[in-house]
């Protein structure tokens, strides 16, 4: 007759010991719960809302038309040959994805207390999942920038096919920046008024309003320590055919997101043992 053991075995989880790792594997297996986590990020973002999910093309575009009337009419601001309109918003379109998506994964794991004190997953998959769910809104925000080019005649090229890769570029950004902000926020809960301002100021150290050609040459590889520069600048490049393109800026700006999210991803990793106790 088995013993009671071996009819009910227990599975003791602990604390990892030792260097942290990124155990990619485990993310893998617990994948249909990153993806559960993102579907009700998303509903719980609309839940009872008036707009529900127009409010992924309102922000841009209101943004759009501000930068346009300020920038574009009032200042003067050269726009790579292409209508300021356009290049605008091909700009804020990636950049809200950066920016929603850092800024739901720096609150993301105060905001999973309840979950994280009762249930056993990798940690990871929670600000991965807040991530995940502002590309709901980039693609609200692209279907309206693809259907503004033919009014201004502008059409895409084979260049497009490179847009994956710069989508991939922003959400690897905004996940390397939350992965820091969010292990960050559990032991010091004023990082959450941080991370609006370090938005706004992230904005306009961005070529968003204006176009990296005014930056000298000789300081474009500096500027691309901003991964976001690298972002819109190839954006544009890709679906406008402006003339500043990948290049020196873009190879700085990958290499830099990568040591970000290889060492937020580690920092979280060693932070986590301690987030039941702290959250």
């Amino acid at each position: 007759m088995a013993s009671l053991s071996e009819r009910d075995p227990t599975t003791w989880i602990r604390p990892s010991t030792g260097r942290p790792t990124i155990a990619l594997a485990e993310l893998w297996r617990y994948r249909e719960l990153a993806f559960f986590l993102t579907w009700r990020d998303v509903k719980v973002r609309y839940k009872q809302t008036v707009l529900g999910v127009t409010w992924a093309v309102v922000q841009p575009v209101a943004s759009m038309l501000v930068f346009a009337l300020f920038f574009g009419r009032l200042a003067g601001m050269p726009s790579d040959g292409v209508p300021y309109p356009l290049f605008s918003l091909a700009a804020l379109v990636p950049w809200t994805l950066f920016a929603q998506g850092m800024s739901q994964a720096a609150n993301s794991v105060v905001g999973s207390a309840d979950l994280i004190q009762k249930v056993y997953f990798p940690r990871l998959i929670i600000p991965v999942a807040a991530v995940g769910a502002a590309v709901v809104d980039f693609v609200c925000g692209f279907a309206v920038l693809v259907g503004m080019m033919p009014f201004y005649g502008v059409y895409p090229t084979a260049r497009a096919l490179w847009l994956p890769a710069f989508v991939v570029l922003a959400l690897a950004a905004s996940l390397a920046v939350g992965l820091w902000l969010a292990a960050l926020s559990t032991r010091y809960r004023d990082v959450r008024h941080l991370v609006p301002f370090l938005g706004q100021l992230w904005l306009f150290a961005t070529p968003v309003a204006y176009p990296t050609s005014l930056v000298p040459p000789t300081w474009r590889p500096l500027y691309g320590v901003n991964p976001m520069v690298g972002v819109i600048d190839g954006f544009r490049w890709a679906l406008l055919g402006t003339e500043t393109g990948p290049g020196p800026t873009l190879a700085v700006s990958v290499a830099v997101t990568l040591v970000i999210l290889v060492g937020g991803a580690l920092y979280f990793r060693r932070m986590e043992r301690v987030f039941a106790d702290v959250v």
